[in-house]
């Protein structure tokens, strides 16, 4: 009895994983011209393997129960690399701890396959207690760095208190995808650091780095904004300044904090880049993505930036673990032009959207920036229809 319990689960469960694998997605139309979504996630839960989650033996596991559960599978860094396109992606399990692991797929639309193992990254002398929201960067200097948030807990937190932690820029770097060396964590000035991106190419002969100082775990407090700092040695890096580039408003998408998500893409009319912006509002907070435009050669110039958000979650991207948030660190700028950008919905599950080099380049270098007020956003609709006319 329990062999059969056994074999007709383990059918089920590999028939209904093969079924999302191959599952056919499609773009939704019309869509608002600068980017297209698509109707399904391109990862969730659900397709981490089967031999993750269950101990497949029936003598150990006669009943076939899923011995490690998944949670989410979310925040994605991605890269191209030997003709496939690779997520390296935040799974999360039931027990709340994330870890990364890679994801490979032929057209980077659909049918992403976990690789046979998640990815192993060595620790330092003090442990990661949990690590997250990867961004991958293939340096001019020939690797690709891997640049995440380490959680620790707060040494200085109260007797009783188990939330108070301290976020920290972790380094790690590879030149096959497959092997990783762990470097020593980002030292900079700040009390906690998230979000912390690799420009792709050297500043003067330095790495530039795309930084968010903030005060404390959850809130910038001080923290201006999106800042650059730079550093002689990622084997030993350590960044003393921090000049912030893309500062908070208030009464705006990013008024509580912001942050840069995947590295920016280098175009003939300046560097790409795409971010997200954190307001709170009644039912907690909301997370959207925006995008700017930095000078070609001035990194720390932004030429243009569009007001309000890029993409904001819709439909059932609103509900998940920590609804009704976007968040995006990783994007692939394809040779001939097309760029397909991945994103999370509500810390649970990976989309895409697809766009092109020219249509960012047009909706960033044409669209209205922000004026800060009301009446100035009535007089960028009065322009708008007396051109219509």
């Amino acid at each position: 009895m329990r062999e059969e319990i056994f074999s007709q689960r383990l059918n089920e469960l590999q028939h209904e994983q093969s079924a999302l694998i191959q599952l056919v997605n499609e773009p939704i139309l019309p869509g608002n011209g600068i980017f297209e979504r698509y109707r399904y996630p391109v990862l969730t839960a659900a397709h981490t393997p089967l031999h993750w989650r269950y101990d497949l033996h029936p003598g150990r596991n006669p009943y076939l129960m899923e011995r490690f559960g998944i949670n989410a599978t979310f925040n994605a860094g991605a890269i191209k690399w030997n003709n496939k396109y690779l997520m390296m992606v935040r799974v999360e399990g039931a027990d709340r701890k994330s870890f990364f692991a890679i994801a490979e797929s032929k057209d980077g639309i659909q049918q992403w396959e976990f690789r046979p193992a998640p990815v192993r990254i060595p620790e330092t002398d003090s442990p990661d207690v949990n690590v997250y929201d990867v961004r991958l960067t293939a340096h001019e200097d020939g690797y690709i760095y891997g640049l995440f948030c380490t959680e620790r807990k707060d040494p200085k937190a109260a007797p009783g208190d188990m939330s108070s932690a301290i976020a920290q820029c972790g380094i790690i770097r590879t030149s096959d995808m497959e092997q990783w060396e762990r470097l020593p964590d980002l030292i900079t000035s700040s009390p906690q650091q998230r979000n912390v991106v690799l420009h792709p190419e050297f500043v003067n002969g330095q790495y530039a780095l795309y930084t968010r100082p903030q005060d404390n775990f959850i809130e910038a407090g001080s923290g201006g904004g999106i800042a650059i700092g730079y550093t002689k040695d990622m084997t030993q890096a350590v960044v003393t300044t921090e000049t912030v580039i893309d500062p908070r408003h208030y009464h705006t998408v990013s008024e509580l904090k912001n942050g840069q998500g995947p590295a920016p893409i280098k175009t003939t009319e300046g560097w790409l880049h795409l971010a997200h912006g954190v307001r709170n509002t009644a039912a907690g907070f909301r997370y959207v993505l925006y995008m700017f435009l930095t000078d070609l050669h001035d990194i720390t110039k932004v030429t243009h930036k569009p007001a309000g958000y890029f993409m904001a979650p819709e439909g059932l991207e609103r509900v998940g673990d920590v609804s009704n948030v976007l968040f995006s660190n990783g994007w692939i700028a394809d040779e001939d032009g097309r760029v397909l950008i991945y994103y999370a919905s509500s810390d649970t599950r990976m989309h895409v959207a697809v766009s092109s080099i020219d249509r960012l380049l047009d909706y960033v270098k044409n669209t209205a920036p922000d004026q800060f007020r009301s009446a100035a956003s009535v007089d960028t609709v009065m322009a708008i229809i007396e051109a219509n006319r």
